[in-house]
């Protein structure tokens, strides 16, 4: 049986405090399968070592990849190219991580031999159909549960056809899949999303040498392209920094400095959001890494005021919806979330995750088809929640925990491991009680 953990929180005083995130884990799964698809040796400093990611390593390393671990952070990846992958001789286990099997179909559907993707039993509830329609556009045989729908996934690769996608959703998952799928295509494939999502993967094969072409409303690649290794530092997760940003925030009389946290202008929609409720948020010393925008965040406890969230704010803050959903219960007034759909097919339906959560401690939040509204009461009580498998949900349980006036328990807290190993050690660590 999996480890479960319960841990019980209780309120502070002030946070203060330098910080280091760990690696942002978007980016490390992308530096782990471009490096894995370039020729010859590519060394990656930074690496998220969450579960989430590690997946994706010992996904590669089912398909003849060569991976040295030089120690808990950096990795030398000997890349065999995109010709040089080997059929795997068993299932490949994607673990928790939606990135790596909706990415991972994209590169597999286009390789010589046959594969499958599995995952937990949360991933395994999550819909594919997603990537699977428009790789199968292109061609790609990919067979699933529930009307190809869901995991375990069934890849029988073979040769593909460019294609132009049009994504109902703005979905990095989606778009990186067709993209990868069309770097291995003779001819342009090009993806086209009603908002801008993350453009990790853009960002990061232009760092590997590919021409590939971003405009407003999407990107596209010409196929085949052939990458050679390149070393990559991975800057802090910005979606790991939320949760001290946050904190930082609501808990009085604090000051955090976050250090070499990546400020992407597709991630940063929570610096956005929180600095229109009234957030002190400071970026210093900013400098680009490896195509990557990187600074360092300095957040001073402030009264917030809530607002309204919706269109193109969401894609850009979509992972950072339940802490931000802390911020707005100790927020004057009224904060409405909308266009946030996508929120019900995460690890978890956040929507009803989050409200259920807040609800419990004494919040007033209610669950609506796309978002959430939630009053701002400015205290929470003690009490029991659940983290729902959700690592998202169990840290942002933690943050409310620092404001409520009993202590918190948490339920299944061991998922945090997902993303943020060290978060509870670095939460003490800030704590001034």
């Amino acid at each position: 049986m999996e480890k479960q953990e319960k841990r019980t929180l209780t309120g502070c005083a002030r946070l203060r405090g330098e910080i280091n995130v760990p690696g942002d884990k978007s980016i490390s799964h992308r530096a782990l399968m471009f490096a894995s698809l370039a020729r010859g040796r590519s060394q990656i400093s930074g690496l998220l070592q969450g579960e989430d990611c590690l997946a994706t390593l010992r996904a590669f390393r089912a398909l003849g990849v060569h991976v040295d671990t030089q120690d808990h952070t950096r990795l030398c990846v000997h890349g065999a190219g995109l010709a040089g992958l080997k059929e795997p001789a068993d299932v490949i286990d994607c673990g928790n991580s939606g990135t790596t099997m909706r990415l991972m179909s994209g590169i597999l559907s286009a390789q010589p031999f046959f594969s499958v993707l599995t995952g937990d039993q949360y991933l395994r509830k999550r819909p594919m159909k997603r990537i699977v329609e428009p790789l199968g556009k292109m061609g790609a045989r990919i067979f699933g549960r529930d009307g190809n729908n869901r995991a375990p996934l069934a890849i029988v690769g073979g040769s593909l056809t460019p294609v132009k996608y049009s994504s109902v959703i703005a979905s990095a998952q989606v778009k990186s899949a067709v993209l990868l799928a069309g770097m291995q295509t003779e001819g342009v494939t090009t993806v086209y999303e009603p908002h801008l999502s993350r453009d990790h993967t853009e960002r990061m094969l232009r760092y590997f040498g590919v021409a590939l072409e971003s405009f407003s409303g999407g990107a596209q690649v010409t196929g085949p392209v052939e990458m050679d290794g390149r070393d990559l530092v991975v800057p802090g997760d910005i979606s790991s920094a939320a949760f001290f940003l946050v904190a930082g925030l609501i808990v009085p009389d604090s000051e955090l400095l976050l250090k070499n946290v990546g400020v992407n202008p597709t991630r940063s929609g929570i610096i956005d959001i929180l600095r229109q409720m009234g957030g002190s948020i400071e970026l210093l010393n900013e400098r680009e890494q490896c195509g990557e925008p990187v600074a360092d965040l300095l957040v001073k406890s402030s009264q917030l005021s809530g607002i309204d969230i919706g269109g193109e704010l969401v894609p850009r803050a979509i992972d950072e919806f339940p802490v931000i959903s802390v911020a707005a219960t100790f927020a004057a007034g009224v904060t409405q979330i909308s266009d946030a759909a996508e929120l019900r097919v995460k690890e978890t339906d956040r929507i009803e995750a989050v409200c259920s959560s807040l609800n419990k401690l004494g919040g007033r939040a209610e669950p609506l088809a796309d978002g959430m509204h939630i009053t701002g009461t400015g205290h929470l009580n003690g009490g029991s929640v659940s983290s729902f498998g959700d690592h998202r949900i169990a840290m942002s349980m933690a943050i409310a925990s620092l404001r409520t006036s009993a202590d918190v328990t948490i339920e299944d807290t061991a998922c945090t491991e997902t993303s943020f190993p060290g978060f509870w050690a670095l939460l003490n660590h800030i704590r001034q009680d």
